[in-house]
């Protein structure tokens, strides 16, 4: 994530580029300096003596292939403890990795697990009941790819089911600050697993949102060893509750609501797109769908979040157009996070009430930077009738024709096209998504979250 909330400025007046002492030798892959002697980049692990990677418009750090995982609460509560098998070096296989993850025999930066992941909630009884291994019908998915720009992954994402519906914690860290991967995994593993927790014991999804995030918030503010070091990461939740979603965000990770049905795509510019903020709508906590209060209706496809960032105030007091303000350099810095050096945490929190089916797609800036618009997202999905790629075509969504999953009998393959969307357009950031289609089957509740966060 490139979110810096202290951005800076070039060198300023009285500094000549020309008389500047000559570049230093630098990554032909990710441009980083490198040092004589060395053989691979210690940034992205590139072997210095190499080529750079071919990509469109991009000399960036390739997608690793065939780090794809799909995990389970079985592999989460191995990544928690630490254990696993050690893989050889796929450089020189050796068996000697360091504490950083570098070979300690040939010095090649080691794959990550995080660099790609995927995961999927399993459908209840009515499907296979197979599981998340993609073999088995899925109730919402997940991916998380590094991008082509960076060396690690500092996004996370976690899915979980809950008595009723499904949670979706998506969470980007902010690169200027202090281990920025893990405030991302703390704040999208305790997220998901609080939501979760409290919607089983009947909350209602507002106050269950609300509380979920302060106590994300909290588990990235431990992490900080001082105040000047602290690591920080944005953050977004959703919620399906009987016919409700509820979204809840911090920061400027988003969520959408992309309507299977053809309309008119609603302007997130306009005075009504966004909610107003509603407090406890005053259910039973034994319904398994609360009642509609001032919700706002979904028809068209639109955006359900509002950034909290200098580009969204500027458009909101009128000082800048929504296109001038993202053209200014300082369009991403963010206004709000999660961190020990963020002040009051406030989150904002909001329900609607779909008119029809369509898929509640969370996501970083990875995506959305590509394609802002719902209308853009939409369209780069199918619906019924849709393809459904087969991952066996070779391609990380499945689709070597560019065939458009359908969401809804295929919420894998379209978190995996909507990756590699945004890795086709350039690919600059990390990249998370989760697709959760509207109205999904049950799916059986699960003592933890499933994440996509695992040690190498």
């Amino acid at each position: 994530m490139t979110d810096d909330p202290t951005a800076g400025a070039g060198l300023g007046p009285g500094f000549d580029d020309a008389a500047a002492k000559p570049a230093e030798p630098t990554c032909p892959a990710c441009k980083e300096i490198v040092y004589p002697g060395y053989v691979f980049c210690e940034n992205c692990g590139h072997k210095l003596g190499d080529p750079p990677p071919d990509g469109p418009g991009e000399s960036g750090v390739p997608p690793r292939e065939g780090a794809t995982i799909r995990q389970s609460s079985a592999s989460l509560a191995r990544r928690r403890t630490g254990a696993g098998d050690a893989r050889p070096c796929p450089e020189c296989g050796g068996a000697a990795i360091d504490a950083d993850g570098y070979c300690e025999r040939c010095g090649l930066r080691q794959p990550a697990e995080r660099d790609h992941v995927e995961v999927g909630l399993p459908a209840a009884a009515g499907g296979d009941g197979s599981g998340a291994d993609g073999s088995g019908a899925l109730a919402a998915a997940g991916a998380s790819d590094r991008g082509k720009r960076y060396s690690r992954n500092e996004d996370a994402l976690a899915l979980a089911a809950h008595a009723a519906g499904i949670v979706a914690v998506v969470s980007d860290g902010v690169g200027s600050s202090q281990r920025p991967d893990e405030a991302s995994r703390a704040a999208a593993d305790t997220g998901a697993a609080e939501l979760a927790a409290l919607l089983d014991a009947g909350a209602d999804p507002e106050d269950a949102t609300r509380t979920a995030a302060l106590k994300a918030a909290g588990a990235v503010a431990a992490l900080a060893a001082s105040p000047s070091e602290a690591p920080s990461c944005t953050y977004v939740s959703a919620v399906t509750r009987g016919g409700t979603l509820t979204v809840g965000w911090v920061g400027d990770s988003r969520a959408y609501w992309l309507s299977a049905e053809e309309g008119p795509t609603a302007d997130a510019g306009e005075e009504d797109t966004q909610p107003e903020e509603t407090g406890p709508d005053g259910a039973d906590p034994g319904d398994t769908e609360p009642s509609t209060g001032d919700m706002a209706e979904l028809g068209a496809s639109r955006q359900l979040t509002e950034d909290d960032s200098w580009a969204a105030i500027m458009v909101a007091q009128g000082a800048l157009t929504e296109a001038e303000a993202e053209a200014h350099p300082n369009a991403h810095v963010i206004t709000a996070w999660l961190g020990a050096d963020a002040g009051e945490v406030r989150p904002h929190v909001a329900t609607f009430r779909p008119a029809g089916p369509g898929t509640l797609l969370v996501c970083s800036d990875g995506l959305w930077n590509y394609f802002p618009a719902a209308a853009d997202l939409a369209a780069l999905l199918g619906g019924p009738g849709g393809s459904t790629p087969d991952p066996a075509d070779g391609s990380p969504d499945g689709s070597a024709d560019g065939g458009r999953p359908d969401p809804a009998a295929d919420p894998l393959g379209a978190a995996r096209a909507l990756v590699r969307h945004a890795l086709d357009a350039g690919g600059r950031d990390n990249i998370t998504v989760a697709v959760i289609p509207f109205p999904a089957p049950k799916v059986p509740p699960r003592t933890h979250p499933e994440s996509t966060e695992q040690h190498r």
